[in-house]
């Protein structure tokens, strides 16, 4: 049958040929009000058009979207994006998992079968998670934090490579490329796809939060997890609520000194603080005029950090000219224009348009600003900075603040010491190196300040200190105006004899090779290299975690003072123990801040008024003294910026450099699981699977496994950073005979379920109300013995006790970690009752069969006196489920006294109840599967 139910495909002329399209103002003369929808539905409603079978896709999903309007009631529509991207940390488990299914299939219908497993849209998986800054500061390091990086990953990355080869559509773009959105955003994106005949807007999923960013250049795109994504690839598409859409209207401009960083900061703060979770932005108005695609992308990039699924910026002149700046060819632009002006997805007559809501932003009110120093929506004011960690150093840590002078004068009476930039990095400097420890003693709450010596170096490390600084990150390395920004910053410092403290570990990880190659042209590289920001990798390196160690002498006078130390990095993640689990603040900041603050070697000054240092003749420098006009920016932009960078860059996109082509990899289709691997494991959610799935029991006397509170993210869920000697994951590996220096991180380990299980729940931060102690501890109920989440998991199952987790507001924020989800899972935990979920996570968890239960508006675990040591009955489950089904729960307590409750089952649509009584996603997918061969 034909699909085209509405009898609205035509045909459009265009450079690159002829092409069918699903014509929405064919619609509109049918009298639908297509033109008065915002951008995203019409995407999202042309998706519908064409996807149409009557079987997963209805004309019930496309009327929905038609109707949408502002007071719409929520209703299931679906989603097929034409593509999925990937990055190596949640590509790799998600390759074990399809690998597995593979596995499954061959031992129940034989490997000709499971050959039969690929995806049905096209996968791209770029590497850019697994560099980590183990070298610094020296000419060398990239080459030296590569050779690691290929030492550590090499059975990921051949599990990688023979994904290459052995599924269909499925791309690998190898290791030292770049940032997988920024590579998107430069060279991947199409802005219209041409497939089959058609021409269509260009869509996807990605399996990193941060995939919204490519909004910046009029794809819809956002972050799920690597569980949805999974069964995107198998052909299953995303149901989701049609979405409220707001409507950000820009005015005015930057003023001089604001950045595209400064001005992300304020619409995170902005949006976070208005609440738009799980919502769509479209940002139009005549501010939108001022900003190019980067800029627009740095906005979208932060879209996880303030909430919502997507931040929507229409195609329009700017659009074009970025396409045309980075090398994209241009019949394909023409034949973009052309499509998106014929199809009502053109920017204009925007303001017809009826949003869910409308907010507005002037951006000339947009100031200097940082954010942090645990989340990125807490925006400071560089004005405010100083008095912001004063407070915070009084709340957070009970100390009092001591004047930096004060601080200095103990130390030497000759003032600040005066030494150059050692520029070790850190497997130079000898493991026992001799660090000399004096602690100034002030008042009894007063801030930590001690003497640090190593060879000739001698210093002082306060609170405050800034121990790492960092340009890395998607969100700012793609945005060459604050990178070349950065860049005379630099020049201007060392030109006046400034230098970086000698305590900063500093790093610049580029985005792609292209921003080496203007910063090589605009001759600001060196300037950078004096200062210690040698290119350590391209990747996203510091901004996940991959920080590496902090150099013994510091990390020795950190860890033994418990110093409350600082990062300072252009990235959009600072949650705690995110960036270094010694570092306990940690600040967002462009490129330029990011200098500047290296320069200064500390947090607690007044940027504005207050000296970065001092030249070679003790005359003072300020930060007005080197920060670049924008006319000086924008200038070296226009020299050294041509399309010909891009094109020769991605020329060679998927070849790799020799030790890629070197590297050994599996052939065949059901890969070849080795036994002694402790990177990968077949994945155990498939194994002997029965062809249907157990009916639904309710949850009977489950114990609580933790108990947290609001804004717990992913980092804190999922296992994530080093993996400590004396954890769980460690001593696992000590008994598989991995030697503790040959650990790796967790994100390496992905796919090892062995290794994630033991490391779910078991941040350094995290805080489980059932203990009085940060990490990963719990309660094991009814014994009350205190130990490790892990083993008291493991107590419970053999005991044959479901668990629950109690959180608070936005469980699960942050980014799309499917081990979060995962490990939840292997854990026992039945179901997690919260207040608020976020959008990722809650569909992850319910991906992997576990029961997002949401409290009634204006309960919690504190209003219902629920302390975590009762025993939960969760009923109403057995007897079917419905879409957002109330279900009653029963706590009771220790004398027998019971509280009870309902709690909302927030699976919002009848497939993720499919999903649900499945047992997950992808075992659904894999029954349907094994039904049809």
């Amino acid at each position: 049958m034909s699909n085209d139910i509405f009898g609205i495909v035509k045909e459009l002329k265009t450079p690159t040929g002829t092409h069918k399209y699903y014509s929405l103002p064919g619609l509109q003369n049918q009298g639908y009000d297509v033109d008065k929808l915002p951008f995203t539905i019409r995407i999202l409603l042309e998706n519908a058009l064409r996807n149409y079978d009557d079987f997963a896709i209805k004309k019930d999903h496309i009327e929905t979207l038609l109707s949408w309007s502002p007071d719409g009631v929520p209703k299931d529509i679906p989603y097929m994006p034409a593509r999925v991207l990937m990055q190596d940390f949640t590509g790799v488990p998600s390759v074990v998992d399809i690998a597995s299914i593979r596995s499954e299939v061959a031992r129940k219908k034989g490997s000709k079968a499971a050959s039969g497993i690929n995806p049905q849209v096209p996968v791209d998986l770029i590497i850019d998670h697994s560099v980590q800054v183990d070298f610094f500061g020296t000419t060398d390091a990239y080459r030296k934090n590569v050779e690691l990086e290929y030492e550590r990953n090499q059975e990921r990355y051949s599990l990688l490579k023979w994904a290459q080869q052995g599924f269909a559509d499925y791309s690998v773009l190898p290791p030292g490329l770049g940032i997988c959105h920024q590579v998107n955003l430069e060279y991947l994106a199409q802005g219209v796809y041409l497939r089959d005949g058609f021409a269509f807007p260009d869509t996807l999923v990605g399996t990193d939060s941060h995939t919204p960013m490519v909004n910046g250049i009029g794809v819809v795109g956002w972050g799920v997890g690597g569980i949805e994504a999974e069964a995107v690839m198998l052909g299953q598409p995303i149901y989701m609520l049609n979405p409220e859409v707001v409507g950000l209207k820009l005015t005015g401009s930057l003023p001089e000194g604001a950045t595209s960083t400064d001005l992300v900061l304020a619409v995170t703060h902005f949006l976070r603080s208005h609440g738009v979770v799980g919502k769509f932005v479209e940002v139009f108005g005549d501010g939108l005029d001022t900003l190019t695609v980067p800029d627009r992308a740095t906005i979208s990039n932060m879209s996880p950090e303030f909430g919502c699924t997507v931040t929507f910026f229409p195609i329009d002149d700017r659009t074009l000219d970025y396409m045309q700046l980075t090398g994209r060819n241009s019949q394909h632009i023409e034949t973009v224009e052309a499509y998106t002006r014929s199809n009502l997805m053109w920017r204009e007559n925007e303001n017809q348009i009826r949003y869910t809501e409308q907010l507005e932003l002037d951006l000339g009110d947009v100031v200097p600003a940082i954010s942090g120093p645990k989340r990125p929506q807490d925006k400071i004011s560089l004005t405010d900075v100083k008095d912001s960690f004063v407070k915070i150093m009084k709340d957070s840590y009970q100390r009092d603040y001591i004047p930096y002078e004060d601080r200095e004068r103990w130390l030497d009476e000759g003032g600040e010491f005066r030494s150059t930039r050692p520029g070790e990095s850190p497997a130079e400097i000898p493991e026992e190196t001799d660090v000399a420890v004096e602690t100034k003693d002030v008042t009894s709450d007063g801030m930590k300040s001690v003497q640090v010596k190593t060879g000739d170096t001698e210093f002082m490390l306060s609170d405050g200190s800034v121990v790492i600084a960092a340009i890395t990150s998607c969100t700012n390395t793609s945005n060459p105006s604050v990178m070349l920004g950065a860049g005379l910053v630099a020049k201007k410092a060392v030109d006046m004899g400034l230098d970086v403290k000698p305590w900063v570990k500093t790093s610049l990880a580029p985005g792609s090779k292209v921003v080496t190659r203007y910063y090589e042209k605009s001759g600001l590289l060196p300037y950078l290299e004096a200062l210690g920001f040698h290119v350590v990798g391209y990747g996203c390196t510091t901004c996940i975690g991959n920080s590496g160690d902090l150099p013994p002498h510091i990390a020795k006078a950190v860890e033994e003072n418990d110093m409350v130390v600082s990062s300072v990095l252009s990235g959009n993640r600072n949650f705690e123990a995110r960036i270094h689990p010694s570092i306990k603040m940690n600040f967002l900041a462009s490129p330029m801040l990011v200098v500047a603050y290296a320069l200064a070697g500390r947090v607690d000054l007044d940027m504005i008024n207050e000296p970065l240092g001092y030249g070679p003749n003790f005359e003072p420098v300020y930060m007005k003294d080197i920060w670049p006009t924008e006319a000086e920016i924008r200038e070296i932009m226009e020299t050294v910026i041509t399309p010909e960078d891009f094109k020769e860059n991605y020329a060679t996109l998927f070849e790799g450099d020799d030790a890629w082509k070197a590297l050994e990899a599996p052939t065949g289709k059901v890969y070849e699981w080795s036994d002694q691997s402790t990177y990968i494991k077949e994945a155990p959610f498939f194994l002997d699977i029965p062809g249907e799935p157990q009916p639904l029991d309710d949850i009977v006397d489950a114990r609580t496994l933790l108990v947290l509170g609001d804004s717990i993210t992913t980092d804190h869920i999922s296992p994530a950073g080093k993996i400590g000697e004396d954890t769980p994951a460690g001593k696992y590996l000590i008994s598989k005979g991995v030697k503790p220096q040959d650990f790796n991180s967790y994100g390496s380990r992905r796919g090892n379920h062995e290794v994630m299980i033991r490391g779910t729940f078991a941040n350094v931060r995290i805080k489980n109300q059932l203990v009085d102690r940060e990490g990963g501890w719990t309660i094991h109920h009814p014994s009350g013995e205190e130990m490790p989440v892990y083993d008291a998991a493991q107590k419970y199952a053999e005991e044959q006790t479901p668990l629950v987790v109690l959180g608070g507001k936005e469980y699960g924020s942050g980014s799309s970690r499917d081990w979060a989800a995962k490990g939840t899972n292997l854990l026992g935990v039945k179901a997690v009752i919260a207040e608020s979920f976020e959008r990722i996570h809650r569909s992850n968890l319910v991906g992997m069969g576990v029961l997002p239960l949401r409290f009634q508006p204006g309960e919690s675990k504190e209003s219902l006196g629920l302390k975590g040591d009762e025993e939960f009955t969760i009923t109403g489950i057995s007897e079917g489920l419905s879409p957002n089904k109330e279900l009653d729960v029963t706590a009771r307590k220790k004398d027998g006294n019971e509280i009870s409750f309902k709690a909302v089952a927030q699976l919002n649509s009848e497939v993720e109840i499919a999903y649900y009584q499945n047992g997950g996603i992808l075992q659904y997918v894999l029954r349907r599967f094994l039904k049809e061969v």
